[in-house]
């Protein structure tokens, strides 16, 4: 299925192709609807609410249901597809992920969301470990501000 959106071929961090593959790899069915919603979050390049998604589909797929935008959303977050953030107002917003496993720095004005390197992370880690005699296995651990950009504006 090849999914365009306004007008533009998707390309995300999440490929294409991956996205049928990363589905059926969860266990979950390959439908048209939930590769839709993934291909549409993974070209968004920064967190959406439900809302928001559901808007920009319905806008070339009048006949998506609300509902089914939601599970699909909550079913890449279970299968490691897509991260949830919290917006201020107790919102959800999400972001299609790699199937790496990465930390973010997400912008509380755009929503814009860029990867934190393991290797940044990995110093502060080893040190809560050995601080703490606990062998942590894994992390995750989003920092919000602002990014560099709407800090300027601000000026």
């Amino acid at each position: 299925m090849s999914v365009k959106y306004a007008g533009a071929p998707m390309l995300a961090s999440m490929t294409a192709p991956s996205i049928p593959t990363r589905l059926a790899a969860g266990g979950r069915r390959r439908t048209e609807q939930r590769v839709l919603v993934a291909e549409v979050l993974a070209a968004a390049k920064r967190a959406l609410s439900a809302q928001e998604l559901y808007e920009r589909i319905r806008a070339t797929h009048p006949t998506i249901g609300r509902a089914t935008v939601y599970r699909a959303l909550e079913q890449q977050v279970e299968d490691g597809m897509a991260s949830r953030f919290e917006r201020e107002g107790h919102v959800s917003a999400y972001i299609a992920c790699d199937a790496e496993h990465h930390h973010h720095l997400v912008c509380t004005n755009c929503q814009r969301v860029d990867d934190v390197a393991e290797d940044v992370v990995a110093p502060m880690l080893a040190a809560v470990g050995r601080r703490h005699d606990f062998a942590v296995d894994h992390a995750a651990l989003d920092f919000y501000g602002l990014c560099a950009r709407c800090r300027s504006r601000r000026r």
